[in-house]
């Protein structure tokens, strides 16, 4: 099979016609062998009934239907993880994204050799303040730590894939912003971009909220983290204690030796306990550093967990 086309989506029933029929075509017209797998992620609409009156009538359809809301990511997973094509495709059901990317996107990966392609919408379609502007600020964030300086925007639901790549790594949470980065850091270096359409939203609103730019500066961090120090916490948390130790020890020997320093001269001296500012500074540090480390700890456990992908599926198509 040439191309899996993975559609995750929650209450899209008005698009989902529009959306196979386009697809199909596009398909049609170059010669692809194909499948779309749509990820029904709970949805409250009619998206479901829609999926499956499409399934009847094309047979390259395949659904899956979550017994609740999960979120994009695990989605992705669950659509990933059934594709057959060489290439894999990824795009957001509400129109937005164009089908018309997709042999572009597809001769990218199969005839330049890159492992994944990520699309890029130069010119957008979005209000300003809400989302163009926090998304160039978190975009420059995820090239910054990231270190993938061509791609313009991580977050951008149109993409390629080899096989290879969507089968090697694993999302989970709402780490599908970061996609590129979990490639990087597995192995697959060939990352590409393209400009793509930026389509006006046709039907309902936008299931994503400012919420979404705080959580991913989150995520960001946490899987910087995680690939940098995962396997060898020692670097980090070593380097850090060892550092935090030496400078407490000579702040010590400072505050020992201006002690002795009067006892010496006979003049009198504050006792350091006295000061409320050393009390307030050690608190801080050592909360700090107890915050720091549970969450680690805590990050660690959720990777470690048996049923970080475990998600009920009410039905599959």
């Amino acid at each position: 099979m040439d191309i899996s086309v993975v559609i995750p989506l929650y209450n899209e029933a008005e698009s989902l016609p529009e959306l196979e029929a386009w697809i199909r075509r596009v398909m049609e017209e170059h010669g692809f062998s194909y499948e779309i797998i749509f990820i029904n992620d709970g949805s409250t609409d009619d998206s479901w009934r829609i999926i499956q009156e499409l399934r009847e009538k094309n047979p390259h359809v395949r659904g899956v239907k979550f017994r609740r809301n999960y979120g994009k990511s695990p989605g992705l997973q669950c659509g990933f993880a059934r594709t057959q094509g060489d290439v894999v495709i990824t795009m957001d059901a509400d129109l937005q994204d164009s089908p018309d990317e997709i042999p572009g996107l597809y001769h990218m990966v199969k005839e330049e050799g890159y492992d994944l392609v990520s699309g890029w919408k130069q010119k957008r379609y979005d209000p300003v303040l809400s989302k163009n502007l926090p998304s160039k600020l978190f975009n420059a964030t995820a090239r910054k730590l990231s270190g993938i300086d061509n791609l313009h925007d991580f977050n951008c639901g149109l993409k390629a894939y080899r096989s290879e790549v969507v089968k090697s790594i694993e999302i989970y949470n709402d780490m599908h912003r970061y996609i590129p980065y979990m490639a990087k850091v597995a192995g697959f270096s060939r990352i590409g971009e393209k400009v793509v359409q930026h389509q006006a939203r046709k039907y309902g609103t936008s299931k994503f909220g400012l919420n979404r730019f705080v959580n991913g500066y989150l995520d960001l961090i946490t899987l910087w983290f995680t690939s940098t120090f995962g396997r060898k916490p020692m670097h980090f948390f070593g380097l850090g204690g060892s550092l935090m130790f030496i400078i407490g020890f000579l702040a010590l020997a400072v505050v020992l030796c201006s002690k002795l320093f009067h006892i010496w001269t006979g003049t009198p001296a504050p006792l350091v306990t006295d000061r409320p500012y050393f009390f307030i500074a050690l608190t801080a540090m050592v909360i700090g550093t107890q915050l720091f480390l549970s969450g680690f700890v805590a990050e660690l456990l959720a990777r470690q967990s048996q049923d970080r992908n475990d998600y009920r599926i009410d039905e599959e198509i």
